[in-house]
């Protein structure tokens, strides 16, 4: 039976390797990893290491690593297949049908693949040959010694038409067979079939699995069209899912399971492999931006991998293309962070000039996504007009809309306007200059009853606050952000209680004059109006109101659905309250009965839900 490469990384999602593993090797948590005494050496000090995050194990007493396939394959002596369909019962997936189409497009493509591995083998003896010499001085050039070709199964391509063709159909292929693996083109014309790639220097480009699906070719004439060239889309190799490098990176990764190095990406083969020589995992798209398959590969073997441009205009706007690629597949646990090298050096020349130390401390000075995205938006135009700032404002907003889980996107909103309050410090706000003040346009800020706001809020303290009315302050204090589309309504009816109007028109206020942008700042703003004790008396209130929007356990998204409507409730209760006290003038005048009736009805039965023991759990 075939397993396709997508039902495999199913397989290995659905499962965590601790679990499997840990039925047979007692493990015990260690940090973000857990250790265990090796299953295939007799030892006395644990070092097996299994990574749930990072999909592998690594047995450091006998060199083994793989996952929980090849875990099983090891211990239990199961085949590939067996050890599959053993996991996938445990993971409740099952099997794909055998399908006769898909088992002769398995055949064939297994055939491509062996004609990719001797086409490998070619290569890599016409590099040591006479023909290979100006590729060999060119790897020289480049500091790599001679015995690190093998490592990364490096070659040469003759300036010969046929000579790669030749060399297989002596070994039985057959010309279409290699135009189909993209070794050799068929012209147009419909001539015969020639090399694809000629007096070039060969990189293998392998899959997932470490399999050769294509190859990378650098020019030697300076002259060429194209510097580099790749193999083209084919029944082994697709392009947009592959990155070059991954198997020796995640060796690495393997090797280095004590700490948390991430995976990095950088632009091209020489620079990956002068990283992977370095000791740090890398890898390199396909000569183009990376692709969401490519990041969704990433993100299976570290949660931030690091992203490495040069540190020049060319290289800025890389990292911004990517940026722009990966904004809206953002989630947490799950972002990219940024390496941008200064002076105009590549990774390669870092290790050849300076060694390997200088290239590990280069990589690991990183920026967080959320600084690059906002150096990006900052850089769009001069920030010299209100409008320009208005502008750049609303980049921000927009940029941060368009991550698609709703609870990250308000996380970098909220720190992306921060940076941007950081960069343009708003002026302390002070009271209108009156007589008596002292001199200059501005006296001290109103103390507590100066104000028509801190007079209410002493006057509160005389009686209690509403539990429910509180509770709904209390979360716009903590999240101010969930006022901005209701205002209007806020600044007319308050919370639901006389005692907080005051206060909530000092929160419209505080949000219209962009002076609030988090819970603490909005605070010391109340706090500097004179609504120290109001809101010790709210946050009192609150704590036993037993409302479900001041819940950790909902997203802002739910809590704030909840609060609206709440809010609608408690603000028709007082409206309710007033039309009350209306009906009893009238009633005073022998009219209104009637109406009266009804409106206590109604409102003795919104405060009974309120009292209700599952009013919080069915409030949906």
């Amino acid at each position: 039976m075939r397993f396709d490469e997508r039902f495999i990384d199913e397989l290995k999602a659905r499962l965590r390797p601790s679990d499997v593993i840990g039925r047979t090797v007692k493990l015990k948590r260690q940090g973000r990893e857990y250790v265990g005494l090796s299953p295939f050496s007799k030892e006395k000090s644990p070092s097996f290491f299994v990574n749930d995050d990072k999909g592998f194990f690594h047995d450091f007493s006998s060199g083994k690593h793989g996952d929980i396939i090849s875990f099983l394959q090891e211990t239990e002596r199961l085949s590939f297949v067996e050890a599959v369909q053993r996991l996938a019962g445990e993971a409740g997936m099952q099997l794909p049908v055998e399908d006769p189409k898909e088992a002769e497009r398995e055949q064939k493509r297994q055939g491509l693949s062996d004609w990719m591995d001797l086409a490998q083998k070619w290569f890599a003896a016409n590099l040591r040959r006479t023909p290979g010499k100006a590729a060999r001085d060119y790897l020289e050039k480049r500091g790599l010694p001679e015995d690190q070709w093998e490592r990364f199964g490096l070659g040469y391509a003759p300036n010969d038409r046929e000579g790669l063709k030749q060399a297989l159909v002596q070994r039985g292929a057959r010309p279409a067979e290699l135009v189909e693996a993209g070794l050799l083109i068929a012209p147009d014309s419909g001539g015969q079939p020639y090399d694809r790639f000629r007096d070039r220097l060969m990189f293998p480009i392998l899959d997932a699995r470490g399999r050769i699906v294509s190859f990378g070719g650098r020019a030697m004439n300076p002259d060429d069209r194209a510097k580099y060239l790749n193999g083209p889309e084919s029944p082994l190799f697709h392009k947009g899912a592959t990155l070059y490098g991954l198997p020796e990176a995640r060796r690495i990764l393997g090797a280095e399971s004590k700490n948390n190095q991430a995976i990095i990406v950088v632009e091209g083969y020489m620079d990956v492999i002068a990283c992977q020589r370095a000791g740090l995992p890398a890898v390199a798209p396909m000569g183009t931006a990376l692709t969401e398959e490519q990041m969704e590969r990433l993100w299976r073997v570290s949660h931030e991998p690091v992203l490495c441009f040069d540190g020049d205009a060319a290289g800025l706007r890389a990292a911004y293309r990517a940026i722009e690629r990966s904004l809206p597949l953002l989630k947490p646990g799950r972002s990219f962070r940024f390496s941008l090298l200064s002076g105009g050096q590549d990774p390669d020349d870092i290790l050849r000039d300076k060694g390997a130390p200088a290239l590990r401390q280069a990589l690991a000075d990183t920026h967080g996504f959320a600084e690059v995205l906002f150096r990006r938006e900052q850089d769009v135009e001069p920030l010299d007009t209100p409008e320009r700032k208005a502008g750049f404002k609303a980049r921000l907003r927009t940029a941060a809309s368009a991550i698609q889980d709703k609870d990250l996107a308000e996380q970098y909103r909220r720190d992306l306007f921060d940076r941007f309050d950081a960069l343009f410090p708003r002026a302390p706000q002070r009271a209108p200059w009156t007589p008596g003040q002292g001199r200059g346009r501005f006296g001290p800020p109103p103390k507590l009853g100066q104000t028509v706001e801190g007079a209410q809020a002493m006057q509160s303290l005389f009686r209690a606050v509403n539990p429910v009315a509180a509770a709904l302050a209390y979360a716009a204090i903590d999240d101010i952000e969930r006022l901005d589309d209701h205002l209007e309504e806020v600044s007319v009816q308050g919370f639901g209680d006389a005692a907080l109007e005051g206060l909530a028109q000092e929160l419209v206020r505080l949000r219209l004059s962009g002076q609030a942008s988090d819970a603490a700042v909005v605070r010391h703003r109340l706090s500097d109006s004179g609504f120290d004790l109001l809101l010790k008396e709210i946050e009192k209130a609150a704590s036993k109101s037993g409302a479900a929007f001041l819940s950790a356990d909902l997203t802002v998204a739910e809590s704030r659905a909840q609060w609206l409507k709440v809010f609608g409730l408690m603000t028709h209760l007082a409206a309710l309250s007033r039309a009350i006290e209306t009906a009893k003038q009238d009633l005073g005048q022998g009219t209104g009965i009637e109406a009266l009736i009804r409106l206590k009805a109604e409102r003795d039965a919104i405060t009974r839900s309120f009292a209700a023991p599952d009013f919080w759990t069915t409030l949906v």
